[in-house]
């Protein structure tokens, strides 16, 4: 029997983001386990969408089969609770929800409230919601959410070479895959980077600057002013070869994340065995184990550069870090169980009603 679902994303598909690459992955896994899968784009902007484009998603809505299931990606769904309560009798909703949309960084109290009071509407209008953590399913839990209408379904993680590092150790080689976006915490980085100019290192961002201009410019920005023009290269977004190739001849990958739902650039880090420095938000500690690097207090930059100092002083201490990586790859969840948990979750899902 084929099983038919109709997918909502915010923007278009192809997206280089670990969001819109695990939409993708759970598309194309599903339409080759027999689902008939149709993806509809609502538009670029989310979670603050212009008229335009607001018109543009009501109308792809309205449009949707009755008795239609419908997973709905929360960056968008989030912000639409009118519409999802508008056609709750006649649609079977599905929220995926990559991390609660309130617990982005740089919002004001008042914004942050506002997301928060528009998900929480939202997703009361589903018969269930997909996470990919378990951090996240607490966080919608204590949030109202019922726990019996969430099911987690982490991102898999492609079997990747291991690193063969920079072949320089006194100048390592340090990598961050992130969108240039304040969540992600570049500045701090630098900050604490710029505190440890007598050591040696490079640090290698890659990571799309259009998500958020005015951040990428920032950073831009605190490249010159701490005078690190050479030790700092931002090389955009990489994809393919090109991405493989950075994570090939890194020696660590860093990563000072305010929240993460999972990490997925935290996950390949760990299938390539590089050792990481990240925080300890969101679910970055279940997705890094304790012995393959060191996770921060989110924003205390002594700490922050504290563990980059250690990084890169201790040479035995590192390598007992990317033993501890090495080892946590062969932990890292495929693609394949993720899709599974996430059809067998839409399988349960369809058949319930909003609660």
């Amino acid at each position: 029997m084929s099983h038919a679902v109709h997918v909502l994303v915010p923007g278009a598909l192809a997206t280089r983001t670990g969001g819109f690459i695990y939409d993708r992955r759970m598309v194309d896994t599903l339409r080759a386990a027999g689902w008939q899968v149709t993806v509809h784009e609502l538009g670029a902007g989310f979670p603050a969408p212009s008229a335009e484009v607001l018109q543009q998603a009501a109308r792809t809505i309205a449009a949707l089969p009755d008795g239609a299931l419908v997973v709905a990606d929360g960056l968008a769904f989030g912000v639409l609770p009118d519409m999802a309560q508008a056609h709750a009798r006649r649609l079977r909703w599905v929220a995926l929800v990559h991390h609660p949309l309130a617990l982005e960084s740089g919002l004001s109290a008042a914004r942050q409230q506002a997301l928060r009071d528009s998900e929480r509407r939202a997703l009361a209008c589903t018969h269930g919601v997909i996470v990919t953590s378990p951090a996240t399913a607490r966080d919608l839990a204590a949030d109202g959410v019922p726990a019996a209408r969430i099911a987690v379904a982490e991102p898999g993680t492609d079997a990747a070479p291991l690193a063969r590092g920079s072949g320089n150790p006194d100048a390592l080689s340090l990598l961050c895959v992130a969108s240039l976006t304040p969540r992600k915490n570049h500045l701090l980085l630098l900050e604490a980077l710029a505190g440890l100019r007598s050591r040696g290192w490079t640090l290698h961002c890659v990571g799309s600057a259009a998500m958020d201009p005015a951040c990428a410019a920032a950073l831009a920005q605190a490249v010159m002013r701490f005078g690190l023009q050479q030790r700092v290269l931002l090389h955009g977004e990489l994809a393919g070869d090109a991405l493989a190739a950075r994570y090939a001849q890194a020696d660590a990958f860093v990563l000072p994340s305010q929240h993460e739902g999972y990490g997925m650039a935290l996950a390949e880090a760990l299938a390539h065995g590089l050792p990481v420095i990240s925080t300890r938000a969101g679910a970055i500690p279940e997705t890094v184990p304790a012995d393959a690097g060191a996770l921060v207090t989110p924003g205390d930059l002594p700490a922050l550069r504290s563990a980059l100092q250690r990084l890169l002083d201790d040479a035995a201490w590192r390598a007992q870090c990317a033993a501890g990586a090495r080892a946590a790859r062969l932990r890292l969840p495929t693609w394949e169980h993720s899709a599974a948990r996430f059809a067998d979750a839409l399988l349960r899902f369809s058949a319930g009603v909003p609660q």
